[in-house]
């Protein structure tokens, strides 16, 4: 079977159909101190849509000196900003996420334009974004520590919470303006100033983002330095005033972001990949658990770390789900955004990306699995691979323990229960994990021995502002999300008063 044989149809968009209006393009310079800064046209990156293939326009291509700059900035920036009041803040990232809300469309065009995504899943960042600022400006007015009191004898202790300074920030290209919202909002509520480097593939959103709060936020607290990753993210990584480093991004971007870190001792904040394994036992809704995985294994074309890409199910129910499995697949809508709002999945970001996933489809075959649906490249242009599932995959298949990060889904299969939480832990990362069984008491005990840093039951890939996200093992440290983020970002100072007489 040829991988590269056509079986997909791609919806493209009718002729003449607007995919951007290129006069909400946001500027292409670094932002730095509250303005952009022009960057000459020789020092300048391509930014391509991944549908047509063509550049969409060209952004600053940043230097160490650049970062410089902009730390200057955020230190000049930093003490006033750490001295306003919770309420004062929360106020500030109220407005916006009202002016992020205000530009909703525009925020959601561009995102789909510089990405591929479909525009119900850009929608849906864009609106993810709005909540995860309001949750925090919140969440700072609220939070709790160890109760002030005499812990020593005639000796009253404080706990506070500080701000931790200047955070630097790294991006991936897969949710460009989520992921920058995600690290943004908890790092400003805890009152800290920020550089942060977007994607060099998908730097619109961010870019556009700043441009729309500049006059919301002072001068110096938000900078953005667009540019790659070995000169920018390394530069912040290893500039000696920035007090943490926060990564979203690959396992191998995590190592050069933390041996980078390590000579100024600055804390360090990872969230790397993951091969959520999806643990189907016999007695689950197999129903729901294809419906579901329809969704929570192909959203944003599979680019996704917690996606539902590595099933482990119980041996006398393997035929009967992948038989619903692979008809829920089959009715998947490959295409460009432009083309309407029923398109599900768009293409990858990138040609070097599409033909990584292409040459772990081929690799996989080589090893022993079998396409049942799927499989290839899909025709025409852009960079769109087909959804796919394998089968009868060997254990020992790269495959199986691989970040694949694309519409790709393994099966295997496991006779009993200790079988398989062992498999399911028998990788390198460990960022989510679901069971899917109707029996509550084994959904428990096998959720406890997952290690993952999210465990779903019946369910996989709901998120919620309220709870937090983060990995074990290869898939990094530090927490996303809810108030265990906005402790990441700050530090705890004991002040102790001799209160004796």
């Amino acid at each position: 079977m040829s991988l590269t044989a056509p079986r997909t149809d791609v919806v493209r968009r009718a002729e003449g159909a607007r995919v951007f209006d290129s006069a909400v393009l946001p500027p292409a310079g670094h932002f730095v101190d509250g303005a952009f800064r022009d960057a000459p046209d020789a020092d300048r990156l391509d930014v391509v849509d991944p549908t047509s293939e063509e550049v969409i326009t060209r952004v600053a291509q940043g230097t160490a000196a650049d970062v410089d700059v902009a730390v200057a900035a955020a230190q000049r920036a930093r003490a006033p900003w750490a001295r306003l009041t919770p309420k004062e803040r929360s106020e500030l990232l109220h407005a916006v996420a009202d002016r992020i809300a205000q530009h909703r469309d525009v925020l959601v065009m561009l995102e789909s334009a510089n990405t591929g995504k479909p525009v119900s899943v850009a929608r849906d960042d864009v609106d993810g974004t709005i909540d995860t600022f309001r949750f925090m400006a919140g969440a700072l007015r609220a939070t709790t520590s160890l109760a002030a009191g005499d812990y020593a004898k005639d000796h009253l202790s404080v706990i506070l919470r500080e701000p931790l300074g200047v955070v630097g920030v790294v991006t991936p290209w897969n949710y460009p303006l989520l992921m920058a919202a995600w690290k943004l909002a908890p790092i400003l509520a805890a009152g800290n100033t920020v550089v942060i480097k977007p994607s060099e593939q998908t730097p619109l959103t961010t870019l556009k983002f700043a441009e729309l709060v500049a006059d919301l936020l002072p001068a110096g607290v938000l900078n953005v330095v667009t540019g790659l990753g070995p000169v920018v993210g390394e530069a912040l990584a290893a500039h000696p005033d920035i007090d943490m480093i926060a990564l979203t991004g690959s396992v191998g971007s995590g190592r050069a972001v933390a041996r980078a870190a390590a000579e100024s001792l600055k804390r360090v904040h990872l969230e790397l990949g993951g091969k959520a394994p999806v643990v189907v036992f016999e007695d689950a809704d197999l129903d729901l658990a294809a419906t579901s995985l329809r969704a929570a294994s192909f959203y944003n074309s599979g680019q996704e770390c917690g996606a539902a890409c590595r099933v482990l199910v119980h041996e006398s129910v393997a035929d009967a789900f992948v038989e619903r499995l692979v008809a829920q697949v089959r009715e998947l809508v490959v295409g460009e955004p432009a083309a309407g709002e029923d398109v599900e999945v768009g293409p990858l970001v990138s040609r070097a990306h599409y033909d990584r996933v292409l040459g772990h489809l081929e690799q996989a075959v080589v090893e022993g699995a079998r396409v049942a649906v799927g499989g290839g490249a899909a025709e025409g242009t852009g960079f769109f691979v087909e959804p796919t599932v394998l089968v009868d995959v060997p254990a020992t298949a790269a495959c199986t323990v691989e970040e694949i990060f694309g519409p790709v889904v393994t099966v295997e299969t496991f006779a009993d229960e200790d079988e398989a939480v062992e498999r399911a832990n028998g990788v390198r990362l460990g960022l989510s994990a679901s069971v899917w069984t109707n029996d509550a008491r084994r959904s428990h005990a096998v959720a406890a021995r997952l290690d993952a840093g999210t465990v779903w039951v019946n369910s996989h890939l709901v998120l919620a502002n309220e709870v937090p996200w983060g990995g074990f093992k290869g898939s990094g440290y530090g927490r996303d999300l809810s108030i265990y983020a906005l402790d990441d970002y700050s530090r705890t100072k004991h002040v102790m008063h001799n209160h004796g007489r």
